[in-house]
């Protein structure tokens, strides 16, 4: 958990964190991404990665996570490869007991106002960052949050969350003269200074998007960004070229991203409604966790086989829809001939829709690690042949004719 760790070795930390960053994602993983035809990643961030948002009284988290993932978009920009910038663990833990949140803990807190605030200020931040620093080039869409609570009783304020996530969005990207479908400034913008525009847009501007908790969410997010500037040397956030409007012009807005509407239960807000200009949606799958199939062979293909997730959430209008995580692990020992079909038969599901991310490109190979890296991860999972060289190919197209339409558990 990076939040223990860090509060166990403050004079450390940080340096140790970078040199896991610089040596576990490096320029030789691009080139084997590429080589194994790679086209988009998604990138779990996490809150603290905007430094000034971390009360460092009582939240502990390494620093230097940001200029690192400069240098990795810009890697990947070079590439060719596309990135989802996700925020994946939020402020205050938006799921209990979950170590993807930094803090694996049963205090969940972001479903509260100021936590909802400091998420915003986050996407202001970022979604910025995407439009001015040549570096996140390669970034296309932004998510809100991974894996929230599933019981949408337990997460209050989440639909309203929903919808000012979209509107900092769109709000940034209005002031920086990117069209927005449907939306436009009440005021021309003329100072080519962008802290300096929030300013002015904020002011000038009262209407659906720029509504309070958006406007606070961007006044937040200009001294940040005029710190960050500084820092990770950004001239365009101190200029970005307004008179220079068709450069801007040819940016085009951010994919807005949230789970689908189906990974809650309980009368979920649903995310379509908050939608502003292009929109995705993701959901994850994975079956090693129980309660999606029963744990043996027939079980799993028949219940992928006959998966149905693409067009439910078609149905309620969260359309395109991405598997933004899966992966070959199973609840038994599964041989490695079924595991060509496993993971021939996920990407036969997964490809109905606007396609997958597996997760993770790859994972520790060491002797406490054991045999994790053969279900787990995607570059070992190429190498011994389970997955195709050709991403978009599979090795048996038929693979799910046996179980097509059977019933399933």
């Amino acid at each position: 958990m990076c939040s223990a760790f860090a509060q166990a070795y403050p004079q450390t930390v940080d340096e140790i964190f970078n040199k896991h960053w610089t040596t576990w994602f490096t320029q030789d993983d691009i080139n084997q991404l590429v080589a194994a035809g790679i086209n988009t990643v998604r990138v779990p961030l996490g809150y603290w990665i905007i430094e000034a948002l971390v009360d460092r009284q009582t939240e502990f988290f390494p620093r230097g996570g940001l200029r690192q993932l400069q240098r990795g978009l810009s890697q990947l920009k070079n590439a060719g490869i596309q990135a989802i910038l996700d925020h994946h663990a939020l402020p205050g833990v938006q799921t209990a007991g979950q170590m993807f949140t930094g803090r694996c803990t049963s205090d969940v807190e972001f479903y509260t106002e100021y936590n909802y605030h400091r998420a915003l200020v986050w996407t202001a931040v970022m979604t910025t960052l995407a439009h001015l620093d040549p570096n996140f080039g390669s970034a296309f869409a932004i998510e809100a949050v991974n894996e929230p609570i599933m019981n949408a009783d337990e997460t209050p304020g989440y639909g309203d969350f929903q919808m000012n996530f979209v509107k900092v969005v769109r709000a940034v990207e209005l002031i920086l003269g990117i069209p927005v479908p449907g939306a436009q400034l009440a005021s021309k913008i003329t100072t080519s200074n962008f802290t300096a525009a929030i300013g002015t847009a904020t002011s000038t501007n009262s209407n659906d998007i720029f509504n309070d908790e958006v406007k606070s969410a961007l006044q937040a997010a200009a001294p940040i960004l005029a710190q960050i500037a500084v820092e990770l040397s950004i001239p365009t956030i101190f200029n970005f070229n307004l008179a220079s409007a068709p450069v801007h012009n040819q940016r085009s807005p951010l994919v807005t991203n949230f789970m689908d509407i189906n990974w809650q239960f309980n009368s979920p807000a649903n995310p379509a409604d908050a939608q502003i200009g292009p929109q995705g949606y993701d959901n994850h799958l994975y079956y090693s966790f129980g309660g999606v199939a029963d744990p043996n062979e027939d079980a799993y293909l028949t219940s992928i086989c006959n998966l149905q997730r693409v067009q439910a959430d078609a149905a309620l209008g969260d359309s395109p829809l991405w598997f933004g995580e899966w992966g070959l692990p199973t609840q038994f020992n599964a041989t490695d001939e079924f595991l060509f079909k496993w993971a021939d038969a996920q990407k036969l599901a997964y490809s109905q829709g606007a396609g997958w991310i597996f997760w993770n490109f790859k994972v520790e190979i060491s002797e406490e690690a054991g045999d994790l890296a053969r279900q787990w991860s995607y570059l070992n999972g190429v190498k011994l042949g389970f997955l195709t060289q050709d991403p978009s190919k599979v090795h048996d197209p038929n693979v799910c004719a046996p179980y097509t339409n059977s019933t399933s558990t």
